[in-house]
């Protein structure tokens, strides 16, 4: 069967794996976000007991 031969398709991979880690992947992070994330200010909200009725 052709498939189990993996001479062209694991060079086919090796070179895909490649270009995406050695080329596209440092262009991608390179990017600036165009909303950077702010700290917000902590608050800390008060919670209530919930009542049940049939107590």
């Amino acid at each position: 069967m052709p498939q189990l031969n993996p001479h062209p398709w694991f060079y086919i991979m090796i070179m895909a794996w490649l270009t995406l880690s050695l080329i596209i992947q440092p262009k991608i992070l390179s990017f600036f976000p165009t909303n950077p994330v702010h700290d917000k200010p902590t608050t800390s909200t008060k919670t209530n007991p919930w009542t049940w009725p049939w107590t």
